[in-house]
């Protein structure tokens, strides 16, 4: 009989699911007599797992007469487990076989190259590659692929990736032209989106199906992370806006695009998806390749959310502060007032908790005029904080470096060590397997650390700051709304007592 085995650990989002590694396996079992063995919920240090060991008593037994799994690390991350399993399957006549992966087990180098398999799973590109293809695979067939209109730029076909039958998208070569044009334009701070529309027509550039190029809808495809080239700048950058991302940062090597969906069962049903959003949303990558360098890209989403109007004769809103205004002791919004009187009217704010309830003593009755001219100082100070500090070097570029420098000599030290394997006996297996494994570890918390500085670097937006000071010298002639476009660029929310104004920035 053949075993089919499959684990997935809990304390770790892997990138492929029970489900999908039973359904690689049989492909290879055909049409043979198979039991599936699970383990859910543990990890691949250890043997310790019940579904694991009944298989291995089934082999005892000789029921089991050949293993396979998804992949080498599915069955086991440690070299001396790997190594004893492999001996008992020799023992009893058991065939081993990796979807994924073609050794000969039958010689010294076959093992070695086995063993450094499992320690290196992760780092292999190829790897990586198709981790991303089964990813998308998976969650295509859970209702999570990207359906609705084909963008501009690409056609959908469909596609056998590793034998399911599946759609991706692949590039029109004259489309993908025009949109480097315009991401390589909208990329230079002097373009606006006009200037890139007049482009567009005095080009007889047209939009798909012959319709009009407009500003919205240009503002759309620089939103779009379908073009980008997802590396870990473009992870960092949705990572510290509190993006779910589906696949691990080693997924992100600067070749696919990716999806980007809401949350919301009714708006994935019905197509329905808001670009310009980062929370609630969620980013997977997809089979295609990326067309625009993150940098790029990057830069043209920052621009686009600042992109203000001056002047715009929408209709004003009470506050450009809305839904940002807190107090400080209980939490609630502020809500605004107003009392108008025969000779004089008063714009204020309240504790929305404290004018209901009564359960906040709250901070008062607080001047709308004051709240909004003490906020604007702030902004002010804080944008010339930001002046100045783009003038200067990375500070965490020579940390970063280090922490590159360390993670590679460590990466060395382990492919030294693996070096000497193939003569090894079970005294000196064992005493590598500890080392590997301390360095490996030893690695993970380097890794950690690193994304930690990315994510730091990349929280800084790419501030326009001469956008920024164009709408503070105009700023009675912008409207509440494009007022308020530029309070969401920069602020979180605002905390407010009696005496203090306190700014939790995005920047």
């Amino acid at each position: 009989m053949t075993a089919i085995y499959a684990r997935q650990s809990v304390d770790r989002a892997d990138s492929v699911s029970i489900e999908s590694q039973i359904e690689h396996c049989n492909y290879e079992v055909k049409k043979e007599e198979h039991q599936i063995y699970i383990d859910k919920g543990f990890s691949g240090k250890n043997t310790e797992r019940p579904e694991f060991q009944l298989m291995m008593n089934h082999i005892k037994q000789g029921i089991i007469k050949k293993v396979i799994v998804y992949k080498l690390d599915r069955i086991s991350r440690s070299i001396l487990d790997f190594s004893n399993m492999m001996e008992m399957f020799a023992k009893y006549d058991v065939e081993f076989v990796s979807t994924t992966e073609k050794f000969d087990t039958s010689t010294p180098m076959g093992r070695a190259m086995l063993n450094i398999c499992i320690v290196f799973a992760q780092l292999e590109r190829e790897t990586i590659q198709k981790r991303v293809k089964d990813a998308y695979e998976s969650r295509s067939k859970m209702g999570f692929y990207m359906g609705g209109r084909v963008p501009y730029g690409f056609t959908k076909t469909s596609a056998a990736i590793n034998g399911i039958n599946t759609s991706q998208y692949i590039p029109v070569d004259d489309e993908i032209k025009h949109l480097q044009i315009i991401f390589e334009r909208y990329s230079k701070s002097a373009t606006t989106l006009s200037e890139i529309v007049r482009y567009l027509k005095d080009n007889n550039i047209q939009k798909a199906h012959g319709a009009e190029w407009s500003t919205s809808r240009i503002s759309k495809v620089l939103r779009n992370p379908i073009y980008a080239k997802a590396d870990m700048d473009l992870y960092n950058f949705y990572a510290s806006r509190n993006t779910e991302i589906v696949n691990p940062p080693e997924n992100f090597i600067g070749e696919n695009g990716c999806y980007m969906y809401t949350k919301d069962v009714k708006k994935i049903i019905n197509s329905k998806k808001n670009m310009a959003q980062y929370e609630n949303m969620v980013l997977v990558l997809a089979p295609h390749n990326g067309i625009v360098d993150s940098e790029i890209w990057i830069k043209c989403r920052l621009k686009a959310e600042q992109n203000v109007q001056i002047p715009n004769a929408r209709k004003t809103r009470k506050t450009w502060l809305s839904g940002k205004l807190k107090c400080a002791k209980c939490g609630y919004a502020l809500r605004y007032n107003k009392w108008v009187g025969k000779t004089v009217e008063n714009e204020y704010f309240l504790c929305s908790e404290a004018s209901g309830n009564r359960r906040c003593d709250g901070i008062g009755a607080v001047k709308k005029k004051f709240i909004e001219s003490e906020i604007l100082k702030q902004i002010e100070e804080k944008i010339k904080e930001i002046k100045i500090e783009q003038t200067k070097p990375d500070k965490n570029l020579a940390e970063t470096n280090a922490i590159k420098t360390v993670i590679a000599n460590k990466e060395n030290e382990i492919h030294e060590i693996l070096e000497k394997l193939q003569d090894a006996n079970d005294g000196v297996l064992k005493y590598i397997n500890k080392t590997v494994e301390k360095l490996d570890n030893e690695i993970t918390e380097l890794k950690n650390e690193l994304l930690k500085h990315e994510i730091a670097k990349s929280s800084k937006a790419q501030i326009d700051v001469g956008k920024i000071d164009e709408v503070f010298k105009s700023w009675d002639k912008v409207s509440s709304d494009n007022q308020q476009a530029l309070a969401d660029v920069l602020i979180n929310k605002v905390l407010i007592t009696k005496e203090t104004i306190e700014i939790d920035w995005k920047i």
